[in-house]
């Protein structure tokens, strides 16, 4: 019988650490009394186990608890259920980290494309990738497709909608995304640089649906979606029903409950079906840590059984004067997005976002390891 492993931080007195690793272990497995239970195999295989606990520092503890596997039925939104449903509502717990079975992880198709197919998309085998988004919200589509044109007459790899561009009145995705991808295509003959529009979903699975139709009538093949407000579930649909398309995934929502960032945007979203995904850089806007961020792009990208690596995206108040920081913190495979910083600079956007692909394509990764060459990387 197979079980997952999750591991979780506790923030409690230690006289009582094992009882609370008992209670989570019954809670985020049967969620009854177990003098209640009368079935053997249920007590013997379904309910949750706790494997170790380990001192952290004061009142701080590792609790690692053992979940039957066959509970998860091979469901995203049932896998993080299982993980961190009600437990989540412990303001002492937070979810660190999870080990998945071997079978489990078959389960899931995780990336269809992941960091090899997101290259070849641009024609970029080996450096980093440039990306950046389109703002602000309430522009029409006409406005936000000359904006689009601009930045991709830049050289831009990836040019994204802004995640809070959805179906509003004022640019609705049916206008808004032919209008944009025309415009990008455009820019893209003139440039001889491809760039590629990656168009927001949102709404329901069939309003997706109807998006994702969209996008593909106009020659896309890069959509974005935030799993957490769309439903996990609704990415590895997506994914699944469409495994001609790659999918970034945005991190909004993600700071809502106590789950390790490395687990959540580098792991589960890259289990669930996102080929690259994008999270707050430290010294930007969001306050995390190097240490945080350098785990999240491990976990992107490490092996992981027959799971593709997926390309991660740092950013969140980005600018261009770090662009040789950022490279050398993250190396080549990585997609570095820079949004507001483009959009308000005094020479344009379209010279800015030339700026920015100079810098990058002009980095000469030092040769600290074999797999980083000392010369610009197409």
């Amino acid at each position: 019988m197979s079980r997952i492993i999750a591991h979780y931080r506790l923030r409690c007195p230690a006289a009582e650490v094992q009882a609370r690793a008992r209670a989570i272990a019954v809670e985020q497995s049967v969620e009854m009394p177990l003098e209640g239970i009368r079935a053997a195999r249920v007590l013997a295989e379904i309910v949750g186990e706790v494997r170790a606990i380990e001192p952290l520092g004061e009142e701080q503890f590792r609790v690692s608890i053992g979940l039957a596997s066959e509970t998860v039925g091979g469901d995203p939104a049932q896998l993080l259920n299982m993980l961190f449903g009600n437990v989540s509502l412990l303001d002492w717990v937070t979810l660190e980290d999870a080990t998945l079975p071997d079978e489990l992880l078959a389960a899931f198709a995780g990336p269809r494309h992941g960091i090899a197919g997101l290259r070849a998309r641009v024609g970029a085998p080996r450096r980093a990738l440039a990306c950046s988004a389109l703002k602000p919200q309430g522009l029409p589509p006409a406005e936000l497709a000359d904006l689009a044109q601009e930045l991709a007459l830049g050289g831009l790899d990836y040019l994204k909608d802004d995640h809070g561009l959805a179906d509003q009145a004022y640019s609705p995705f049916a206008r808004r995304v032919p209008a944009i991808a025309h415009a990008v295509a455009r820019a893209s003959q003139l440039s001889g640089q491809p760039t590629a529009y990656v168009p927001s979903l949102s709404g329901s699975l069939d309003v997706m649906r109807q998006q994702v139709r969209i996008a593909r009538e106009e020659g896309l093949t890069t959509l974005l979606i935030a799993p957490l407000t769309a439903g996990v579930a609704t990415l590895a649909q997506l994914s699944s029903e469409h495994p001609e398309m790659a999918f970034l995934a945005h991190p909004s929502l993600g700071g809502a409950a106590r789950l390790a960032p490395p687990l959540l945007f580098g792991r589960l979203f890259r289990l669930f079906g996102a080929d690259a995904t994008i999270f707050p850089n430290h010294g930007g806007r969001f306050g995390y840590s190097a240490t945080t961020c350098r785990a999240v792009a491990q976990a992107a990208r490490a092996p992981w059984a027959a799971v593709r690596p997926c390309l991660p995206v740092p950013a969140g108040g980005m600018t261009r004067a770090r662009v040789t920081e950022m490279l050398e913190f993250y190396g080549p495979d990585c997609m570095l997005l820079i949004g507001g910083n483009l959009l308000a600079a005094a020479e344009g956007p379209r010279a800015a976002a030339a700026a920015f692909v100079a810098g990058l394509r002009a980095y000469r990764f030092q040769a600290a390891s074999a797999t980083l060459p000392a010369e610009p990387l197409p």
